[in-house]
């Protein structure tokens, strides 16, 4: 996509560099004072104090903390969603940085403060420029993406409707911390991220005194075979170019090494990175235990919580998406990832109902990209100097995409072939 009504690049550079400060400002604080989960009320409330003034419809989520605020250009025409999540991660920070967090157990330790702070920019230079708006701006500020499904909730109370129309495109943006040099965006057409699923097998056998196995029906064994057979079936029936992995993260039974328990309990992850694959793996995980136990005469209880879908670059948005990064910051500020990121997003549930595309924006916050601390890590540290451009190139994949109705209406009537 190509607007056909370019907007006024220089300008926007200027007024995102004078917002520096302010994020810079803002994203010290909310990672000063991190919240986890779907109630931030803090965080909440700076967010809606940083849109102060701004001539936003603002509306707050029923049954989370979340901040929608719909901003209406000077122009009719559809509407666009940029989207930031919020929420912190349960971690003790030991980052060293002198705006750590203050609040035991929590830590901005994913980047979702830089993430709220560029949003919170694009707002303001939104709003300055809506004269050149033809369309509306959706603007959600998402709790709960660390596994409480947030994006989700959010759908269910209406943010893509938010505008009186549902969006046509969507755009997220999420920074990390390790890997490639800081300010360089990477994204890829298709797959960006891995879907997620968590697993919980009971095994259940008859316990008995160690020295007599025979007499009882021993569920670490099975257990243990469950845990190779997972690992063998992965690589043995999913095609390599269309990966599963399956990690066996937690493994609990027994009391004492001459008492062979009862049962034996493991909880695993699986990732995967195409909705058919997601969806296979469900049967077939339960159908291996179930195998397994059965063959030695023990019982087994699988639960398998469906965790967030794929993330899928639609198409026509990543080229849209890599085009403007390099029309607005030069060529060398965006590169092709090559491969998808095996970590989950529930922005997936956005893109799977509008066009759009998520972009990574590389936030290292050391000399060296490839032995800095990764997202999630106690020591993880973010660079503030991409707030600016992030916020920027919020801002320009809103104005442009408005620019360009013809080939929205295009990509919506081809999105809801797909």
């Amino acid at each position: 996509m190509t607007g056909s009504r370019a907007s006024n690049d220089g300008g926007t550079t200027m007024d995102s560099a004078a917002l520096q400060a302010e994020l810079v400002a803002l994203r010290r604080t909310l990672h000063a004072y991190p919240e986890i989960g779907l109630d931030l009320p803090q965080t909440q409330r700076r967010v809606l104090d940083a849109l102060d003034g701004l001539d936003l419809e603002i509306s707050t989520g029923r049954n989370l903390s979340s901040v929608t605020a719909v901003l209406r250009g000077g122009q009719p025409g559809p509407a666009v969603l940029l989207r930031a999540d919020m929420d912190a991660l349960p971690i003790d920070e030991a980052s060293g940085v002198d705006y750590s967090s203050r609040i035991p157990g929590a830590m901005h330790a994913c980047g979702h403060d830089l993430h709220t702070a560029m949003l919170v920019g694009a707002a303001r230079m939104l709003a300055a420029r809506r004269s050149e708006l033809h369309g509306d701006v959706v603007l959600m500020f998402q709790p709960g993406e660390e596994g409480h499904d947030g994006a989700a909730r959010m759908i269910d109370e209406g943010v893509l409707d938010a505008a009186g129309q549902r969006v046509v495109a969507a755009f997220g943006m999420h920074v990390r911390s390790h890997g490639e040099r800081s300010g360089v965006f990477v994204a890829r057409p298709g797959t960006m991220m891995g879907g997620t699923a968590s697993v919980s097998i009971t095994v259940r056998g008859a316990g008995g005194h160690g020295a007599l196995p025979h007499l009882a029906r021993d569920p670490i064994t099975v257990a243990a075979e469950i845990v190779l057979a997972l690992q063998t079936h992965v690589t043995r029936r999913y095609d390599v170019f269309d990966p599963v992995v399956v990690t066996v993260g937690a493994m609990r039974a027994g009391t004492a090494a001459n008492i062979i328990p009862a049962q034996a309990h493991l909880d695993a992850t699986v990732r995967t990175f195409s909705a058919a694959t997601q969806e296979r793996m469900a049967a077939e995980i339960t159908r291996l235990c179930e195998g397994i136990a059965a063959a030695h005469g023990l019982t087994v209880e699988v639960a398998y919580d469906p965790g967030y879908p794929v993330t899928v670059n639609d198409a026509a948005g990543y080229d849209f998406a890599a085009a403007t990064v390099a029309d607005v910051l030069g060529a060398d500020r965006f590169e092709r990832l090559e491969h998808p990121v095996a970590a989950a997003e529930d922005f997936s549930h956005v893109l799977n109902a509008v066009p759009g595309c998520y972009l990574v924006l590389n936030a290292v916050g050391g000399d060296d990209p490839m032995t800095t601390a990764v997202n999630h890590s106690p020591q993880a540290v973010f660079d503030d100097s991409v707030l600016a451009d992030g916020a920027l190139i919020h801002t320009e994949l809103a104005i442009r995409t408005l620019a360009d109705d013809v080939d929205l209406d295009a990509r919506k009537e081809l999105h809801a072939t797909r």
